[in-house]
């Protein structure tokens, strides 16, 4: 059975965090990243500052392995219901940057 790297156990950490919704786990119902409350609003800047700002700050609460070097948030021209959001990490105990782009969806049902 193939086993994860150490970069792809933390790259899936950050995805897990970002894919949960607080209050989505029982037993921690603080884990996750609140951007699945925004799922709903129009893309705007303001958006997309408050997302960055929630991604950074869930990154932070949760994932102790890596500091936050940037995470930006940008629509596609050609797809105005999907936020790229962008993180820019680095782990702490190799002293490596990393990138991860985690798509969003704004509204429900219009995924790929």
């Amino acid at each position: 059975m193939p086993t994860t790297s150490g970069a792809e156990k933390v790259r899936q950490s950050i995805w897990l965090i970002l894919a949960t919704a607080p209050g989505e786990r029982r037993m921690r119902p603080d884990f996750g990243c609140g951007i699945h409350d925004l799922v709903f609003q129009a893309n705007t800047t303001a958006l997309h500052g408050v997302v960055a700002q929630r991604v950074r700050d869930a990154l932070v609460t949760w994932e102790p392995r890596i500091d936050v070097l940037d995470v930006t948030v940008e629509a596609p021209p050609d797809a105005a219901n999907v936020l790229l959001i962008r993180i820019a990490y680095r782990i702490r105990a190799t002293n490596t940057a990393h990138n991860l782009v985690y798509p969003f969806f704004l509204s429900e049902g219009t995924g790929v």
